[in-house]
């Protein structure tokens, strides 16, 4: 009689499932690193490492809001198991992005940063919807969700909602000043649709007892 042969487990709880979503969140920061170290970064460094860092925060983003809707539809539960990973490292690409702009385009002075996020409001957004994510990444670990308790812990990581649509809007005002918004498009389509998603759920949740108390 042959041995039975041992499971394999599923890919997404693959014990190298998490290193090589690591690495492949990391490939977009060693880009910009090797491209800034070979001078490869075209005749504006300063602006293309501002861009490209602001431009990953907002993909990680959607990437993020959608892990959710796709486990979901997909019926893929071990898609849960990434989200945290995912928030901090879109996290970390907006502060790479805010740095970027504090370093080299205001050459870390306090005080013009100030004034400058005063002055300009698509600055305004972009730093609040930092300041936002700051809390969400700082407990975004078990002992966290133990302090808090699951319910507030979900309560306060509802800010990613607002977190979405200020970085949106960042990023239209930023766009506004040379009138174009085909990419913006796009994003907007996308995190509409995650969080159009959110609400409908939200409303089937509630109309479910709603609709079992009339029978």
């Amino acid at each position: 009689m042959a041995a039975p042969t041992a499971r394999k487990k599923p890919l997404l709880l693959h014990p190298l499932a998490k290193p090589l979503l690591l690495a492949l969140l990391l490939l977009p920061l060693a880009y910009l690193v090797w491209a800034a170290a070979t001078d490869s970064l075209g005749a504006n460094p300063a602006e293309a490492l501002i861009r490209s860092s602001g431009d990953w925060t907002l993909r990680l983003l959607c990437v993020t809001l959608a892990v959710t809707p796709l486990r979901v539809l997909l019926n893929q539960p071990a898609l849960a198991r990434f989200r945290r990973m995912l928030g901090v490292a879109t996290f970390g690409y907006a502060l790479l992005h805010f740095a970027c702009y504090a370093v080299l385009d205001q050459g870390l002075d306090v005080q013009v940063i100030l004034q400058d996020i005063a002055k300009r409001p698509f600055i305004l957004v972009g730093t609040a919807a930092l300041i936002l994510m700051t809390p969400l990444a700082l407990t975004s670990f078990n002992r966290a969700i133990k302090a808090l308790g699951g319910a507030r812990w979900q309560r306060l990581h509802k800010a990613v909602y607002a977190v979405a649509l200020l970085a949106l809007l960042h990023f239209f005002w930023m766009k506004a000043g040379k009138n174009d918004f085909g990419e913006w498009s796009i994003y907007a389509a996308v995190i509409a649709a995650l969080l159009g998603w959110r609400v409908w759920q939200a409303r089937r949740r509630r109309a479910g007892p709603a609709a079992q108390a009339i029978r």
